[in-house]
């Protein structure tokens, strides 16, 4: 039987609040999508620069594997038109793909809209969240699904929220009980690429050489389990460890 709204916001804060553990969240959000018959739930932190792939502005999602996998060989992160825009704003944003569609003026599907469509994310909403150190983040519900009304909207406003403020929570207690990965010397290096500095730069600040600060700066990027530079300073800055 389908719950009235005061009883499915009740029963879903319940669990929300009962979350011991990241994970935890992600169950109870994996219950609030299916609540308002989404298939999926993401949380993305907005990334320090130009960000090409999914994957790395991902911090939980339950999308498939070969969705994120597609979407990223093909590009498509800086080729959805709407995504940028989305960070930028307090407010929720919901669409549908005909709407969005029509929004760009597009009269036949482009190739990220096909593999939307195959893997059934038709209707999104997204929720604009901000951690109490600044950081960005959306909280995204994709399914198909008709468009949402204003009281769904309003009502998964309120669902999000509840569940970003214990994640953080959780998040942040983390973050205490783990000792910090990187050396003194490491976390100098890192401070100092997140001020835009080259490793030349580095190098005449802290009195070493710039093969020594591209070492610091490789291992910093191994122990954190990075790819590069950018992504080393987005989760150096998401752990608390450079401020």
């Amino acid at each position: 039987m389908k719950m009235e709204e005061p009883e499915r916001q009740s029963a879903l804060s319940e669990v929300i609040a009962a979350a011991g553990c990241q994970a935890d969240v992600v169950a109870a959000l994996e219950r609030a999508a299916r609540a308002f018959e989404f298939s999926y739930v993401s949380l993305l932190v907005k990334p320090t620069g130009i960000e090409h792939l999914l994957s790395r502005i991902l911090v939980r999602s339950t999308l498939p594997a070969d969705f994120v996998q597609e979407f990223d060989r093909n590009r498509f992160l800086v080729e959805f038109p709407i995504l940028p825009t989305l960070f930028e704003s307090m407010l929720p944003r919901a669409w549908t793909l005909d709407s969005l569609q029509s929004d760009f003026g597009k009269e036949h599907p482009t190739p990220v809209m096909h593999l939307l469509r195959r893997f059934g994310i038709t209707t999104t909403i997204v929720m604009p969240l901000h951690s109490l150190d600044g950081e960005r983040f959306l909280m995204c519900f994709d399914g198909d699904r008709p468009p949402l009304q204003q009281a769904e909207i309003n009502e998964l406003g309120m669902i999000s929220l509840h569940a970003f403020d214990v994640f953080e929570k959780i998040r942040r207690t983390g973050r205490l009980a783990v000792p910090n990965p990187l050396s003194g010397r490491e976390l100098e290096v890192v401070r100092w690429t997140a001020q835009g500095k080259t490793s030349v730069e580095i190098g005449h600040i802290l009195s070493l050489s710039d093969h020594t600060v591209n070492a610091h700066m490789t291992n910093a990027i191994k122990k954190l389990d990075c790819v590069n530079r950018t992504q080393l300073v987005a989760k150096a800055i998401r752990l608390g460890l450079i401020p």
